[in-house]
């Protein structure tokens, strides 16, 4: 029996992994498909997770009879069109030990037609996808990660549980009804979902706290971990049995002003999915940025220009007003900040609400100081945007591509005296996107052609990890395989390149369409007895969690748990007495001595070729050596011929079959 692979609690009713090495093998299968984004797919031969998208009559669309019955095959797994390399309509198709599981349902900010959203007609064509997947999980309420959820349930047809964080239910919902408002009241965009959509579907939403294992079914459950990266944002760990993959979604391993770092315990899952938005870059150290950001805004307002700062509604957006609210107040400034309107007052609402999700510092100084109650930042009125000098605008979206943001952006890219600075990633397709890759001329709707003259400038203040803070990720979970996602092709190899020569596992990065096969070692959970295991450290060995130790006792298996006990516990609990087994070996040696003294030839013989063994002559005229005994006794028909009786216990096997082989040689010759 092999060492323990993972780490954990000990003891009575406590659990430490060990691998068992003679069940099957298991194998994740990975793809991409369609838009951009992987799914991930577990099975093992004797459970096979089947196939998403197969052959023959069922138009390459699995069936739920096909992912239970499979066996040992591999099969091209299909996902829902997300963000592989690509950033933006997150959806990953995850299928593990017969179970599917689909980790969030974004939409694409850069198209405003059907490619927005995933093509879910992967999954299947015919029948309710709530026939096709046991449950959804959503980690954070960014649209790009649940901007395609009404859609999904209501439009395409998804009853199942949808599970995500309190802050995620509570917001989500928000910020779907805002963009609906954008793409249809104001766009006039069809064949988009309506309120009543949202409604229904967030009815269909459970909530789970940070740590707590929820039970999906008999087989499959999850955990939430801390992500940071915006309130409520988690990252989920879906297990099925001895097999897990954790997927990060977004997350942040920095702390900021109010948000703590991402954590995860060392889960050492099969399989890693972790984001890769920011896989070469290394950000500068926080307060250099904090600083280069307030002199570039302060040096704006001085010279009577205007700032335009794009956000979400959460999450970057309170981070750069505490800054620009704490900077006002100690430089006594007297031009205005604004924010879009009602957006100040909801922050607020959830952030009082969701006080647990904040960082240290803000929950301990709440009650005497509400860090999110601005005195120099008031709600910002349409009819600002044209007056006269300066001021300091944080407006929704954050990429530039449709809403307020927009609007004001146009009204001021024609002044060279303003300056809209960029605080986070913008994907493809966006104004912001095209903006920070230099572009100057901008076709916008009904053919308007927009020349930007005031300053662009870029400057991250993402909530997401950047390379070292990914690495840190990936050393502190243990993965056996990482895959990245939600990043760009060529930035992706680079990390995957790092990630497989730093720590010596294998790092995928599918493109779309692309299946991998993953070979996974299996492992059986068995409970270590406590006394068991204080014998084991009594010997004063370090405990070491990269090696292999060995533990002797007796495996139990009840009601489908293994457990590793003492031999002595297993006896009492089996009502059993222990009985010492020992083998015997005749040796017939030609000797007319008595009995006795042929023992003492035998003792004298022993001692001195034994130079490292105890060996004694017993009263009783019979010789030990360890726990082997030597015993001379008469032939019971040839009286010129003794027979020395060689008895040893099992422990001693090797000891006695040397012994016997020596006395079979003969004694030598008495002087």
């Amino acid at each position: 029996m092999a060492g323990p692979e993972a780490g954990g609690p000990v003891g009575k009713g406590l659990w430490w992994p060990w691998r068992l090495a003679a069940l099957p093998p298991r194998v994740f299968l990975l793809s991409t498909c369609g838009g951009a984004v992987p799914s991930a797919r577990l099975h093992s031969r004797h459970r096979s997770a089947g196939a998403l998208r197969g052959s023959g009559a069922s138009g390459g669309h699995p069936s739920r009879a096909g992912v239970r019955e499979g066996h040992g095959s591999t099969f091209p797994a299909s996902p829902c069109a997300g963000a592989g390399q690509d950033v933006g309509r997150s959806c990953i198709l995850v299928s593990i030990g017969g179970k599917n599981v689909m980790l969030d349902c974004g939409m694409h900010m850069g198209f405003s037609d059907d490619r927005r959203f995933p093509d879910f007609s992967y999954i299947t064509r015919h029948g309710r996808l709530t026939d096709f997947l046991d449950c959804v999980i959503i980690s954070h309420f960014h649209l790009d990660h649940c901007g395609a959820l009404p859609y999904f349930s209501e439009m395409v047809g998804y009853d199942g549980p949808i599970y995500m964080t309190q802050p995620t239910q509570a917001i989500c919902p928000i910020l779907l009804e805002d963009y609906r408002k954008i793409a249809v009241d104001k766009k006039g965009e069809a064949n988009f979902f309506t309120s009543q959509m949202i409604k229904d579907c967030m009815k269909k939403a459970v909530a789970v706290h940070l740590h707590q294992t929820v039970q999906v079914d008999d087989e499959l459950e999850i955990k939430a971990y801390y992500a940071g990266h915006v309130l409520g944002a988690a990252m989920f760990q879906i297990k099925v049995g001895s097999e897990s993959v954790v997927y990060t979604g977004d997350y942040n391993m920095t702390p900021d002003r109010h948000l703590g770092a991402a954590w995860i315990d060392k889960c050492r899952p099969n399989l890693l999915i972790t984001e890769s938005t920011y896989a070469t870059t290394i950000r500068d150290s926080k307060r250099c940025r904090e600083r280069d950001f307030l002199k570039k805004v302060h040096e704006t307002v001085e010279r009577g220009g205007k700032v335009l700062i794009p956000v979400f509604a959460l999450g970057r957006a309170q981070e750069l007003c505490i800054l620009l609210e704490t900077f006002w107040e100690r430089m006594d400034l007297k031009a205005p900040i604004y924010f879009s309107t009602g957006l100040t007052e909801k922050a607020n609402h959830y952030y009082k609400l969701f006080i647990p999700w904040t960082n240290q510092k803000i929950r301990k100084t709440f009650v005497q100081r509400n860090m999110f109650e601005f005195k120099h930042i008031k709600a910002f009125d349409r009819a600002f945007a044209d007056s006269p000098g300066p001021m300091v605008v944080f407006a929704t979206p954050g990429m530039l591509h449709a809403g307020q943001s927009l609007q004001i952006f146009r009204k001021w890219a024609g002044n060279e005296k303003n300056m809209v600075i960029m605080p986070g990633y913008c994907v493809q397709g966006t104004v912001g996107h095209k903006i920070l890759s230099g572009q100057r001329k901008l076709e916008l709707e009904g053919r308007q052609v927009l020349e930007v003259k005031m300053q662009v400038e870029y400057m991250s203040f993402s909530a997401h990890a950047d390379a070292k803070g990914i690495m840190q990720l990936v050393g502190q979970a243990e993965p056996e395989n990482v895959l990245l996602v939600h990043g760009e092709a060529k930035k992706m190899e680079f990390l995957k390149q790092k990630i497989e020569q730093e720590f010596r596992l294998s790092c995928y990065m599918p493109a779309n369409g692309e299946t991998v096969t993953l070979p996974t070692s299996p492992s059986i959970p068995v409970g270590i007895s406590l006394g068991l295991l204080k014998r084991e450290m009594a010997q004063g060995l370090l405990p070491d969690a990269k090696k292999a130790r060995l533990l002797h006792g007796t495996l139990i298996m009840k009601d489908s748990t293994f457990r590793l006990v003492s031999s002595e516990q297993a006896l009492k609990e089996l009502g059993l007495a222990e009985h010492q087994l020992r083998f015997t070996c005749r040796v017939h040696l030609h000797d007319p001595r008595k009995e006795q003294e042929m023992a003492m030839r035998v003792y004298s013989h022993l001692k001195s070729l034994l130079k490292d063994h105890c060996v004694q002559h017993l009263p009783d005229g019979s010789v030990t050596v360890e726990s082997i005994l030597i015993q001379a006794a008469a032939h019971s028909e040839d009286p010129g011929t003794k027979v020395l009786l060689v008895s040893w216990t099992y422990q001693d096997e090797e000891l006695g079959s040397y012994l016997t082989s020596l006395l079979k040689k003969g004694l030598p010759q008495a002087p």
